[in-house]
């Protein structure tokens, strides 16, 4: 099963932004504090125990308690803030993006498939 690893830091961010050269991250920005971004987390958890695309990395941030971090991959990849939202970075760039109630285990299952 795939796991998503924490990211806490800026350099973690940085570093995750640079490994997504050689394989592609997905970032989960996560709100403890909102029950659509409670909904979310429960579709990833369900993504990541079925059948995850396994050439990905899986990354979550917590927007509350990580703010610096949340706004800078908002800054760094050019992409509005959104809580819950998922990002698919590729060599340091987002490609793909949804918020809210769009994040479904079948919409992940279906935007990662070609990857």
């Amino acid at each position: 099963m795939a796991t998503m690893k924490k990211v806490s830091t800026i350099e973690q961010l940085d570093s995750a932004l640079t490994a997504s050269a050689v394989k592609p991250l997905l970032l989960f920005k996560h709100s403890t504090r909102c029950p659509i971004s409670a909904r979310a987390h429960q579709e990833m958890e369900a993504y990541l125990q079925g059948t995850p695309v396994s050439n990905v990395e899986y990354g979550i941030i917590f927007v509350v308690e990580d703010r610096p971090v949340s706004n800078e991959v908002a800054s760094k990849l050019n992409v509005k803030h959104e809580s819950p939202q998922v990002i698919l970075v590729k060599a340091g760039r987002a490609v793909w993006n949804t918020s809210h109630l769009s994040i479904t285990s079948g919409n992940l299952l279906q935007a990662l498939s070609g990857i």
